[in-house]
């Protein structure tokens, strides 16, 4: 069994049935709410259409739909929230009847990110709780291809390059560090050292070749460049711990940050001085943050307040829609890149959901 995860975190802190309480500045945001209870509005956040998956005994952690295949998602997931045990890579597939197990991996630490080759549909990389990466194969299910073993502390986030001509991957950790690796390499390719606190995420430009940003738990988002040694940009966005980052898809200097203030902010690396919008909504911490790959100003968050919202930064009213169908903290969302407007999460009531929003089946 893996050793607990002694660092007070966002992840294991006490949903409803889960482990100790959680750090107070987590629920800041709600005056007087107790760790791990969350008054929910009933019945908000209606889909068009939607199915679900249960995973018994494993909690999720981050969801990916496949860049090749439509209706195949990834989800990884961990024992016990995270705080001690085993994860699980699950492989899911949708048909028109519901969602099916297409395979599954077991790793004797739980899984925090999951990432699709952009080179072979069948491959994944996993990071996990011990510091590792798993290289995975679904058409091979005896284990891993291979395993990278560097980072000192758990390895939160991974991330496959998306520029044509490159076959990198980026991972982030608590130890402070992010490491560039070459699948076909058996060693980290590079180090990048400059975050004073936990490296929470980690995702590749998908425009600049070489480019990442990196969001953590010292407040700052920073723009990393591999050809050179040190930090491009440092952005103080938050006056909290940023638990997630995504690049616009639209806008090669937009990138949106998630953090434990409740909000998404949007900043423009031509001037950070002040983001170019503030969204408001979420009660608890925002846990993951992605923009649209078909609508240049649209947006989706998910949040330890068991909701995911839409927005759309454009507007004077920028909320879409209040996606609440989890009854525990959501961790994981993607959009896919072969439906429009289909969504996947998961979260930790160990079920992984594909829907349609309403607002996204109508033109936004």
């Amino acid at each position: 069994m893996a050793p607990a995860r002694l660092r007070p975190n966002p992840d294991t802190s006490g949903a409803a049935g889960g482990g100790g309480a959680a750090p107070a500045q987590w629920f800041a945001a709600v005056p007087g709410a107790a760790a791990g209870s969350v008054a929910m509005q009933q019945g908000g956040g209606s889909v068009a259409r939607s199915q679900a998956f249960r995973l018994p005994g494993r909690h999720g952690y981050a969801v990916e739909f496949s860049p090749y295949l439509a209706g195949r998602v990834a989800c990884a997931t961990s024992q016990h929230y995270g705080i001690a045990g085993c994860g699980t890579l699950a492989v899911l597939e949708q048909n028109e009847t519901g969602i099916g197990l297409l395979r599954s991996f077991d790793w004797s630490d739980g899984l925090f990110d999951v990432t699709w080759s952009e080179n072979n549909e069948h491959v994944l990389v996993t990071s996990s709780g011990d510091g590792s990466l798993q290289i995975w194969d679904t058409a091979n299910p005896t284990g891993p291809l291979q395993v990278y073993k560097e980072h000192t502390q758990e390895a939160y986030s991974v991330d496959w390059s998306q520029t044509r001509g490159e076959h990198l991957v980026v991972s982030g950790s608590w130890d402070q560090t992010a490491k560039l690796w070459d699948p076909a390499v058996g060693k980290s390719l590079c180090t990048f050292k400059g975050h004073e606190g936990v490296i929470y995420s980690t995702i590749w430009s998908p425009h600049i070749p070489g480019c990442f940003a990196s969001a953590s738990g010292d407040q700052t988002l920073r723009v990393w460049d591999v050809k050179t040694p040190g930090v491009k940009v440092v952005i103080p966005a938050h006056q909290a711990e940023i638990l997630s980052c995504d690049w616009c898809k639209y806008d090669e200097n937009l990138l949106v940050t998630g953090a434990v203030d409740c909000s998404l902010k949007g900043w423009d690396l031509r001037n950070v001085r002040h983001p170019v919008f503030n969204l408001f909504g979420h009660t608890y911490a925002v846990r993951r943050v992605k923009f649209s790959p078909f609508h240049s100003t649209l947006l989706a968050s998910c949040s330890y307040d068991f909701t995911v919202r839409f927005w759309d930064f454009s507007k004077p009213n920028p909320l879409l829609e209040i996606v609440e169908h989890h009854t525990e903290f959501t961790c994981g969302l993607d959009l896919s890149l072969h439906n429009r407007g289909q969504v996947a999460d998961c979260a930790w009531d160990e079920t992984v959901k594909i829907y349609t929003p309403l607002c996204l089946t109508v033109p936004v």
